[in-house]
């Protein structure tokens, strides 16, 4: 059966929108299920490692039969070594400890708000700072409503360390996230790297550079861990919603949607994302939504429409495991 590119496309923004959201409640939620931050991140890597590094050594084959050297990491990665070392650094591995450390301070509302909200922010000053793009007046306002909107929310959490609260801790972790997350997405824009292949090379330098080291780490007792004390049945569940869903399926499904409906039209049904994960953290994790947090999520949801307009051509797409994204596939 073949379908429509309507449908293709209306079926891929409704997945993409669905695994964002639910990242944010499902990695808020598993911190209270047993598995420690580096767990989560081993398990989102070998999930995802266990469907993307056969298809990159299936998608090499042809090359590698021709006596063609390609890719790097023994085969792992389709891209050459430092493109995958310094794209993987940031969008395999730091990206993924920084958030899901932050999970373990902050309320999911927070990462609604915080981590969506800067990636727009954090593209824009690196792009400027890189790739010397010009940020016209009017993107420049909309950037501005998402600066007060993560005031509103992480300077309240900042207040709120002088009474010994830490929910500040997960604040800053989340803007980290998201500012590895714009350094990893420029990266890809400068290097007119492809998306698939990006998202490949990012996963097998995770699992080259952090999967070994941290089993000899806890194997010899360096580094605490959960992974025996929970049902195998977490950690099949966080493989597969945070391995193959969140990086596999939403990769493939935001490719398909900024496909069809281009990258402008893409990120303002992206948008929706802040929104409904906050929604969904008031309604399945009971977090209550102060008016702090009512008025940081309009702002930054405002910013990314306002500014998304004003956004250059896009030179690459990158696909995103978890989040909004610009226009030009800038998460």
């Amino acid at each position: 059966m073949r379908f429509s590119s309507k449908t293709v496309g209306l079926v891929s923004a409704a997945i993409t929108v669905l695994i964002w959201t639910g990242f944010i409640v499902v990695a808020r939620a598993s911190a209270s299920r047993g598995l420690l931050p580096l767990d989560i991140a081993l398990t989102r890597i070998l999930g995802a490692s266990s469907i993307l590094l056969p298809w990159a050594w299936w998608l090499m084959r042809s090359a590698r039969q021709a006596g063609q050297k390609v890719g790097s990491l023994g085969g792992l990665s389709p891209l050459p070594l430092v493109p995958t070392v310094q794209v993987g650094f940031l969008g395999g591995l730091l990206y993924a400890v920084l958030a899901y450390t932050g999970f373990f301070y902050a309320p999911a509302t927070h990462a609604s708000v915080l981590m969506p909200g800067s990636l727009p922010l954090w593209t824009t000053l690196l792009a400027w700072l890189v790739l010397r793009e010009n940020v016209s007046s009017a993107r420049a306002l909309g950037l501005g409503f998402i600066v007060l909107g993560d005031v509103l929310v992480g300077g309240a959490s900042l207040l709120m360390a002088f009474d010994g609260g830490e929910v500040w801790k997960g604040d800053l972790l989340f803007m980290a996230a998201a500012c590895c997350w714009a350094g990893y997405s420029v990266m890809v824009r400068r290097g007119g790297l492809d998306a698939v292949r990006a998202t490949m090379a990012i996963t097998a330098f995770a699992f080259v550079g952090f999967v070994p080291v941290y089993l000899v780490l806890i194997g010899v007792g360096a580094l605490p861990t959960h992974l025996l004390l929970v049902p195998w049945t977490e950690i099949l569940f966080q493989a597969l919603f945070q391995g193959v869903g969140s990086v596999v399926i939403s990769g493939i499904t935001f490719t398909q949607m900024v496909r069809h409906y281009g990258p402008v039209r893409s990120t303002m049904i992206t948008a929706l994302v802040p929104g409904l994960s906050a929604l969904g953290a008031v309604w399945f994790l009971g977090e209550p939504m102060h008016w702090n947090l009512w008025a940081g999520l309009a702002l930054v949801t405002s910013g990314i429409l306002f500014g998304v307009r004003q956004a250059p051509k896009p030179v690459a797409q990158a696909a995103f495991p978890a989040g909004p994204v610009e226009a030009g596939g800038k998460p």
